[in-house]
């Protein structure tokens, strides 16, 4: 890893090097906080957790022949090591400093909703001029955004790292670190509203990272989301905004939804005309991914043709609105996380769909004092979007059945017979039996809920 040696880990750790100064200007071939990864010539960073600390296995991974380890306190014996105050400080600093020393430019992207498939977008989009690394599945936190960054190399001209936050001054750790040269936030949507309160408070949370770019840098943003509109500039400069409606700097034109089988529209810049978009992922939510990513692409140099490629080449990766097809049942695992927002999308994607529509959807986390209207309210909006069947998973999803049923009745009163039918079960136990009894071949299945309810699991009880 370039310029990653003992001497220079320890200066930008603030820490103090223990070991043979014969080592302190040999580079180490790699970073790892699970003891379980540690290869020869590694940098092991314990971090202390919940259940573990992973100070206790120091000694297992020096005897594998890691170079060095960080340590929050002095180590018996002859171990190379540096001493740091904090190793969850250390790692954020080292990452930070390690992308001073590589010439990338970073692609920063953050928002309520969408964030992953917009990484996804984005890094297929560049991928069809530049080497670019991207967060990897949910690698997007304190520790995961420095993780990420130990595996660029001096190959790679772009990274694109997605920037997750759930508290007030998440983002200062995050930018810090990443100091984007281009920011995408994909819109400010009701989530965290636990820790941030409403939705000026996610969006001043979200912004926060615009303290930490440069003068050059540029912000791209949803045009459509009336909170993000309100941004006229960041650091003396205009933001490029994207969305479907006109006034918009990259819109999208003649949008034709193709239900789980993608979209098609044209996609009109202001100094490229337009050019005709596939978008291969089902949902028109989508669509606002394949601007941001026409905007990032277009702030770096690529021609229509290449968006083009980018576009239709993109994919979707589990748990994120992925297409599964279990014999005659087509499955939405959109599992991943969930908020209002988020479930209304999906929702809207499996109502399109032919033959029968189940939804089995779980609890949200980190709502607020509306977290239980906010249930119910998706219960109802299920039904009214003519959902079959809605499966409510959890405690506080007993109130999304309860809206699903004031929806039915609601039905059956102006239109009787109304075959729309909700159950609710307290958690997953049930789940493998329900399924039995429940599913029928031609079902289309859509899968949603908090990442902690754990609805990973149902596509292997299909």
């Amino acid at each position: 890893m370039k310029g990653m040696t003992p001497e220079a880990i320890a200066k930008a750790c603030n820490g103090t090097y223990f070991g043979p100064e014969e080592a302190k200007n040999i580079e180490i071939t790699g970073v790892a906080i699970d003891s379980r990864k540690v290869e020869k010539g590694f940098l092991f960073i314990p971090i202390k957790g919940q259940r573990v600390d992973g100070h206790d296995f120091i000694d297992q991974v020096l005897a594998k022949g890691a170079s060095l380890t960080l340590s929050e306190k002095e180590l018996p014996g002859n171990k190379t090591y540096i001493l740091v105050k904090s190793t969850k400080e250390a790692i954020r600093a080292l990452a930070k400093y390690y992308l001073d020393v590589l010439d990338v430019k970073v692609v920063g992207i953050t928002g309520s909703v969408g964030k992953t498939s917009t990484k996804e977008m984005i890094a297929s989009v560049l991928s069809q001029k530049f080497n670019v690394h991207k967060t990897k599945g949910n690698f997007n936190n304190e520790i995961g955004l420095p993780l990420t960054v130990f595996e660029l190399t001096n190959y790679h001209d772009i990274a694109v790292l997605e920037m997750g936050i759930s508290h007030f001054g998440d983002m200062d750790m995050l930018a810090e670190i990443a100091r984007p040269d281009i920011c995408v936030i994909t819109n400010i949507a009701e989530c965290h509203l636990e820790n941030l309160g409403d939705r000026n408070g996610v969006l001043k949370a979200k912004t926060e990272v615009f303290k930490y770019m440069n003068s050059d840098a540029v912000v791209v943003l949803n045009g459509d989301d009336d909170l993000l509109r309100g941004v006229k500039e960041v650091n003396g400069k205009a933001p490029i905004f994207f969305g479907i409606e006109n006034y918009n700097d990259i819109v999208a034109l003649d949008i034709q939804n193709k239900g789980i089988e993608g979209t098609t529209c044209k996609i009109r810049t202001k100094e490229a005309g337009e050019f005709d978009a596939v978008i291969n992922i089902p949902g028109k939510h989508m669509v606002y991914n394949a601007l941001a990513a026409t905007a990032v692409g277009k702030a770096l140099g690529l021609s229509n043709e290449e968006i083009k490629a980018g576009l239709s080449s993109a994919a979707t990766i589990a748990g994120r609105c992925n297409i599964v097809h279990k014999g005659n049942i087509t499955l939405i695992d959109d599992c991943y996380n969930a908020n209002p927002q988020s479930m209304q999308a999906a929702l809207d994607l499996v109502s399109m769909v032919d033959g029968r529509k189940i939804a089995i959807l779980g609890d949200m986390f980190e709502l607020g004092p509306d977290e239980l209207e906010l249930h119910y309210n998706i219960g109802k909006y299920a039904v009214e979007k003519g959902i079959d069947y809605v499966v409510c998973v959890g405690e506080r999803s007993e109130y999304m059945y309860k809206g699903a049923l004031n929806a039915i009745e609601m039905l059956d009163s102006k239109a009787p017979n109304c075959l729309c039918k909700s159950i609710h079960v307290p958690s997953l136990d049930s789940m493998p039996d329900l399924m039995r009894s429940l599913l029928e071949s031609g079902d289309t299945v859509l899968i949603k809920a908090s990442h902690a309810m754990g609805f990973d699991a149902i596509p292997n009880m299909i």
